[in-house]
């Protein structure tokens, strides 16, 4: 797909500096919401703190957005009592963020206490059982929607009315990708890793088209060998095999409607090319044992985790438009906002979960995540997606006690400091390793 068409590449657009609320023990629904650093490394530093401004403040405070589509919504001031008015100072290094400690609360990074510190974009850094932070980068404002009705638009944070879940630019990109293919009458190739959601964007691409009909979906790696044919096209009665039930065929089931096809590239080059009629604009096809032809106005959706040349290429030039899914490492930022989705969701059918990690709230329902947990699944890699999200929730809650999710893996502690305050050392013992060591 020309991503020109859409408008700026969130991808390419210029990036600035931004602290990212992870995690806020009271005040869960600001995950997600963000503030920007000071784009001159010579700016002085930005309180971050409880409450509004404030004259005695020593510096000005950061202001905290929630970032949408061509708009930065400006939010209230942090609120939660563990924080201090003045807790920290963020500024702008050349390696990326400066944090000064001030307040009561202590400042962790990977587990130990610090005073001050620098993070590159990725790291999270927590104030102890309060917030956690990630440190970003993010377009100063995000492109406005062009293919994505309004309508559309979810409350912050939350799913959208396709199960869609996420706030950061790639997000917003694949809604507004989706949303263009789905107005267009040509077939179209998801592309992605496993877990990356192709199903959930099929069902997307097909809710947005408007068919009115149900959406046909089959795993083309498991259609048995020896009927692709007939469970792609449909057969008579007793045909090729004496006894067998008449097929209407995945096609045919799909006429008018989209037919969605996971994996096609596990499709032998034989069966894929079975396909090109039907796609072309006569949709032409016949059931195995019948003489006349059918036709069928579908649209073909296909997805692939694997290599484009898996797909035979004159099936591949029929598939007009290509979306690229992308992976969560590009999206890092969603993933507790997910996680909090996936965990309501499973606490909807097991009542002992929903009253142990869940909690209701003026702004909705949130799981209950310890702060390492959430900064954990920003961090690790989730290779398989949504899947291992699932596995991990899951293994958490197997694991942990209480009310909080625990991390399903135990962290591990903080070495020792081996840092020795030079004013601590006796002067014999400084004079004994010169002579020493010469």
């Amino acid at each position: 797909m020309d991503t020109a068409s859409l408008g700026a590449d969130p991808a390419t657009a210029p990036r600035r500096l931004a602290l990212l609320v992870l995690w806020c023990r009271e005040e869960p629904w600001r995950a997600g919401e963000l503030a920007f650093l000071p784009r001159d490394l010579r700016a002085g530093p930005l309180v971050l703190g409880r409450g509004p401004s404030r004259d005695d403040d020593p510096c000005p405070r950061l202001r905290w957005v929630r970032q949408r589509p061509g708009q930065n919504e400006p939010c209230p001031p942090l609120e939660s009592r563990g924080l201090s008015r003045v807790q920290l100072l963020a500024s702008t290094h050349s390696a990326g963020a400066h944090f000064d400690n001030r307040g009561r609360r202590k400042l962790l990074f990977d587990g130990a206490a610090i005073s001050e510190q620098v993070l590159a974009a990725g790291q999270t850094v927590e104030l102890e059982n309060e917030l956690v932070l990630l440190v970003t980068r993010r377009p100063a404002q995000l492109p406005a929607l062009r293919y994505w009705s309004a309508a559309d638009v979810q409350p912050f944070g939350r799913a959208d009315r396709f199960g869609m879940v996420g706030e950061s630019p790639a997000a917003w990109a694949l809604r507004d990708e989706l949303a263009f293919a789905a107005g267009r009458s040509v077939h179209v190739l998801l592309l992605g890793p496993s877990g990356s959601g192709k199903e959930l964007a099929a069902t997307t691409l097909h809710g947005l088209g408007g068919a009115g009909k149900a959406l046909v979906a089959r795993n083309a790696a498991t259609l048995p060998s020896g009927l692709v044919e007939a469970e792609l096209f449909g057969n008579v009665k007793d045909y090729p095999n004496p006894g067998m039930k008449e097929r209407r065929g995945l096609v045919g089931a799909a006429d008018g409607s989209t037919l969605f096809l996971d994996e096609i590239g596990e499709l032998p080059e034989e069966q894929q090319a079975k396909l090109l009629r039907v796609l072309d604009e006569g949709g032409e096809y016949h059931r195995l044992g019948e003489d006349r032809a059918r036709r069928s106005r579908l649209r073909l959706v296909a997805a692939t985790n694997r290599s484009v040349a898996r797909i035979k290429h004159d099936l591949l030039a029929r598939l007009s438009l290509r979306v690229e899914l992308p992976p969560f490492d590009r999206r890092p930022e969603d993933v507790v906002l997910l996680a909090n989705h996936l965990l309501l969701r499973m606490a909807e059918e097991d009542d002992t979960l929903s009253e142990r990690f869940t909690h209701r709230t003026a702004h909705g329902s949130f799981a209950r995540l310890r702060p390492d947990f959430a900064a954990s699944l920003t961090t690790g890699p989730l290779e398989l997606g949504v899947r291992e999200l699932t596995s991990k929730l899951w293994a958490s809650v197997k694991r942990s006690e209480g009310e909080w999710l625990w991390s399903p893996v135990a962290a591990k502690t903080p070495a020792p400091s081996t840092r020795v305050e030079p004013a601590s050392i006796a002067p014999e013992a400084v004079r004994s390793a010169l002579d020493a060591h010469g």
